[in-house]
Order: structure tokens, then sequence, then C-alpha cells
């Protein structure tokens, strides 16, 4: 069973930092592109921030220089390293593993990051 579990959200003031781990279990994590994607009420999905199986980085123009993708292969886990925190980062933050070539896609149940004074 494919499970992928976010952790580290919560409430954090304006300017400050939070680091997001997903740990996958049930696939390849090596062969699976993962990324993080965020969902504000009223907004549609969005990529933050993806990392590829060679460790190449994408980023959203909102996250540029402020958020650091990385996986670590050996705990089959992926972080977000958030800093300089907005109130606009404020979303559901997901956990994404896809292998797009097999159509193989799983999500996260998402974690809560609150940016408020």
């Amino acid at each position: 069973q494919v499970q992928l579990l976010e952790s580290g959200g919560g409430l954090v003031q304006p300017g400050g930092s939070l680091r997001l781990s997903c740990l996958a279990s049930g696939i390849n994590f090596g062969i699976y592109r993962m990324g993080w994607y965020r969902q504000a009420p009223g907004n549609q999905r969005e990529l933050v921030a993806a990392i590829t199986t060679r460790g190449r980085t994408i980023y959203a123009d909102s996250a540029e220089g402020r958020f650091t993708i990385s996986r670590d292969s050996a705990k089959d886990t992926v972080y977000l390293h958030m800093t300089s925190l907005k109130p606009e980062d404020t979303a559901v933050y997901y956990c994404n593993a896809v292998v797009i070539t097999a159509n193989w896609d799983y999500w996260g149940q998402g974690t809560q990051v609150t940016v408020s004074s």
C-alpha cells in the first residue's frame, strides 16, 4: 500500500521558517519524481517545488530563493525547507510522487501551513 506521510506543518509568524517532511512507503522511492504542491482556500492546487530522480530541482516563482526541496533516498523522504514565510504562503501543502511515463501518481493527505502574526 502506497503512503505519503507529511509532517512539519503548523503556525508560524511572517518571516519565519518551517521544514516539511514527506515519508514515502510502498513505492520504489528512487524512481519517482517528488514534489510539493499547495492549495489555499478558493484556489487551485499549484506546484511549489519538485525534485527529479537525478536531483534536478524545479521551483514556482513564488518559492524561488526562499524554499529548498531536497530528497534523502536512504530515508525515502523528501523535504521542503521554507524560509522568509509570508501570509500568502498559507495553504495546505501536499506531497506528490509521480512517474510520468508510467502514469503512477500518488498524493499525501496534506499538512496545514499557516503564516500569521
